[in-house]
């Protein structure tokens, strides 16, 4: 998917136009490497991520990348100085739903979370620019924030995957067990132990926003739209009583846009 039909689309529109570039960029080379592994046919998916490893390492060699989404990259790698390492991080990231189909405890899975969402943060950052140190803190707490939100809406076509992100500490707490996510059974142990995981995510999100320095916050506007638009998906599940099994929970583009707008106006009109 093309960072172009995310739901982060309107806080793209947000940025100047070389710094949206990037983004983009950024985002469908993030995507590819995912789709790596949740399109890959049985058994390629190990061999499709080593050569997104050989082409992350052809773009930070200097050399000619051999797909799109790499040749897009690398145009902005040495404007923005993003850094290889959060890259290789997003990579292990991915690779671990090749070899780690449950999490025991959150502790672990908040270490997927940092290599799957936080890295990308990272890297954003570093195209919005910042002044301080701690906006790096704010990138980290809002990729944890964001994923943990996509593990509450997406239980249903993980488990379809073979995946079940929710720890199995909290399935245990909560006496839910893993038939009762694949059947869907909306009982009030299932909605405290999604209320649970909601609780979580928003400590997330508060915690991103107190880390936010001022005198960054209005240079990272537009992760600040990816934010309000994400915690009012975080919001929509719960008032729809945490029924994630019979549909896929979505912000409509109308909702987004005028997400999008309030932000904007409540961060950069003060």
């Amino acid at each position: 998917m093309s960072g172009r039909a995310t739901s982060f689309y309107y806080s793209f529109l947000a940025l100047p136009r070389p710094k949206r570039e990037a983004i983009v960029a950024v985002w469908d080379f993030c995507r590819a490497v995912d789709d790596a592994v949740d399109e890959a046919e049985d058994g390629s998916a190990a061999n499709a991520l080593a050569q997104w490893r050989e082409e992350l390492n052809t773009i930070y060699d200097g050399q000619l990348p051999a797909t799109p989404q790499g040749r897009q990259l690398m145009t902005h790698v040495a404007r923005f100085k993003l850094p290889r390492s959060a890259f290789e991080d997003l990579i292990d990231g991915v690779g671990m739903d090749l070899e780690q189909r449950r999490y025991e405890t959150f502790d672990a899975l908040r270490q997927y979370c940092l290599r799957v969402a936080s890295a990308v943060g990272l890297v954003c950052v570093e195209i919005f620019g910042y002044r301080n140190v701690q906006t790096r803190d704010y990138a980290i707490d809002l990729g944890i924030a964001l994923q943990l939100t996509n593990i509450i809406r997406d239980v249903s076509p993980d488990l379809e995957r073979g995946r079940v992100y929710i720890p199995l500490e909290d399935l245990r707490r909560f006496n839910v067990s893993e038939d009762d996510l694949r059947a869907g059974r909306l009982t009030e142990s299932m909605r405290a132990l999604l209320a649970h995981q909601c609780d979580r995510a928003r400590q997330f999100y508060r915690k991103a926003n107190a880390a936010l320095p001022k005198a960054d916050e209005k240079g990272l506007v537009a992760s600040r739209i990816m934010g309000a638009i994400y915690f009012d998906l975080l919001r929509s599940i719960e008032r729809a009583g945490f029924d994630v099994f019979s549909r896929r929970i979505r912000v409509s583009r109308p909702r987004q846009a005028v997400l999008a707008m309030t932000t904007w106006l409540r961060v950069m009109v003060r």
